[in-house]
């Protein structure tokens, strides 16, 4: 794979918005730089012109549990095993960070990417503000 995915790497704060935009989410620019500040660790890939490509990150109370979220990969990078190596190494620093479990929610559809990527289905459940 040629975009190599970096823990931490410096990112503006309008680009997660706008890669979140493309891939049908709403950007939520209110929450960066916030989520810099207070998640634990983030990576990133960006292509050949630094564009950013993919993004996702890990956040909890720095206890032994950390929860993945915003695992976004530029729908004209998709199918490219970006994704995947995203979720590698972000499951690689939280090892290095010491957590000892990492959950993630997300759509059905997407169960196969996850199990692929070392997660098993567990039951749960979810709070929404209304």
């Amino acid at each position: 794979m040629k975009h190599k995915i970096i823990i931490n790497r410096p990112i503006s704060n309008h680009e997660v918005p706008e890669l979140r935009e493309l891939v049908g989410w709403g950007g939520r620019p209110q929450d960066y730089p916030a989520l810099f500040e207070r998640c634990n660790f983030w990576a990133g890939a960006r292509n050949e012109n630094n564009k950013l490509i993919a993004f996702g990150y890990v956040c909890g109370m720095v206890l032994e549990h950390g929860y993945m979220e915003d695992i976004i990969v530029h729908p004209d990078y998709q199918g490219q095993g970006i994704g995947s190596a995203l979720v590698t190494e972000l499951l690689n620093e939280a090892e290095r960070f010491g957590l000892e479990i990492v959950t993630v929610t997300f759509e059905r559809e997407n169960t196969n990417f996850y199990k692929r990527n070392g997660f098993t289905r567990s039951s749960g459940g979810v709070w929404q503000r209304r």
